[in-house]
């Protein structure tokens, strides 16, 4: 998060928007992986914020490489989000306005190796039982993706 943290040494902890990409990595069958975040200790999902000049899909790869140390097969873009509950406020007071652009899989590649700094554990979750320390603004594109699951239209 360079451009992020260059930005804070100027604005300390009032607001910015701050685009990200953010992956739901589903099984098919109606269950979600979640991160534990190692900054709150909240349930969420996986991705982050954009650096400078970077395209979104480079985003969500990269954080899902550095997170988790796994590459997704065949993102699909789910959504774009954002608005008052995608309003963040973390541990050390930093204020965010999140710009997220979401997407879903129903399959990695390699083995999961967590990022300490960031990522405590992972976990499956059925749809209908998330956590409730799940980050407010994630349970919005888990609903809309557990629509898409119940449609029919999240195959592949």
């Amino acid at each position: 998060m360079g451009y992020i943290m260059d930005l804070r040494k100027l604005v300390g902890h009032r607001p910015l928007i701050m685009p990200c990409a953010c992956l739901i990595i589903g099984d098919g069958e109606g269950n979600v992986l979640l991160q534990r975040r190692a900054d709150d200790g909240s349930w969420a999902n996986h991705g982050g914020a954009m650096e400078l000049d970077e395209r979104v899909e480079d985003t969500l790869l990269r954080e899902i490489r550095e997170e988790l140390g796994v590459t997704p097969v065949e993102p699909r873009l789910l959504g774009v989000y954002s608005g008052p509950e995608f309003r963040h406020v973390y541990p050390n007071g930093d204020q965010v306005s999140i710009v997220e652009a979401v997407y879903w899989c129903h399959a990695f590649t390699g083995e999961l190796r967590l990022q300490p700094e960031e990522v405590t554990e992972v976990r499956w979750f059925p749809l209908d039982g998330l956590p409730d320390d799940l980050m407010r603004h994630n349970r919005v594109a888990l609903m809309d993706y557990r629509e898409l699951m119940k449609s029919g239209r999240a195959s592949f």
